[in-house]
């Protein structure tokens, strides 16, 4: 799986907000899934994050990890893996675009948010394999899909037209869905975000 990357401006003295804290969670997690961090060292760095001030702080979390708080985003990689059964992923806030996702899902949902991705490549290749459960795609203007070399049994397909904007990225779905959809909108004001007074 790949790593995420979070990102953020400002010095490091600058005060971390709920977001900033959120992203570094999860760039410690994902590389706690990689192997990269002991439990030991993901609960300490967890307990560090939750409770940092500054964005200083999150940056020395995460500056021996691939992607760091603040840091320059590393190039994407060639072809990102997610398999599931029964339970759900999601990419968001920053995660870079790779050139090609293999996604093999059953009972469960995969939500791809491209809204504050980082883009390296004009086109992602999508190689799908779904049964039963859900692909969500949140595009931005600019990130177009296609799902005309998708195998359909007994699926739907649910896509409102995009915006109209120059073409940032395009989204190529291939593979087999059965008993499942596709959802592609652009993501609801709120929807999913973490309000600052949470």
């Amino acid at each position: 799986m790949a790593v995420e990357i979070a990102r953020t401006g400002g010095s490091p003295e600058v005060r971390a907000s709920h977001a900033d804290r959120d992203r570094t969670v999860e760039v410690l997690r994902v590389a706690a899934g990689d192997g990269r961090l002991t439990l030991e060292e993901l609960d300490e760095r967890l307990e560090a994050a939750l409770s940092a001030r500054t964005v200083g702080e999150l940056v020395v979390l995460t500056a021996d990890l691939p992607t760091a708080v603040g840091g320059t985003p590393h190039e994407a990689e060639e072809v990102v893996r997610i398999r599931q059964e029964g339970a759900s992923t999601r990419r968001r806030d920053g995660w870079v675009v790779p050139r090609r996702l293999e996604i093999r899902s059953a009972w469960g949902e995969v939500t791809l948010d491209f809204t504050d991705a980082v883009i390296t490549h004009d086109t992602l290749d999508i190689d799908l394999d779904l049964h039963a459960g859900a692909l969500r795609l949140m595009t931005r203007p600019g990130v177009v899909v296609d799902t005309g070399g998708l195998v359909m049994n007994y699926s739907e397909i649910k896509a409102r037209r995009p915006a109209d904007a120059p073409v940032l990225l395009r989204v190529r779905i291939t593979g087999e869905i059965h008993y499942g959809q596709i959802v592609v909108r652009p993501p609801r004001r709120g929807f999913g975000r973490r309000s600052a007074t949470a």
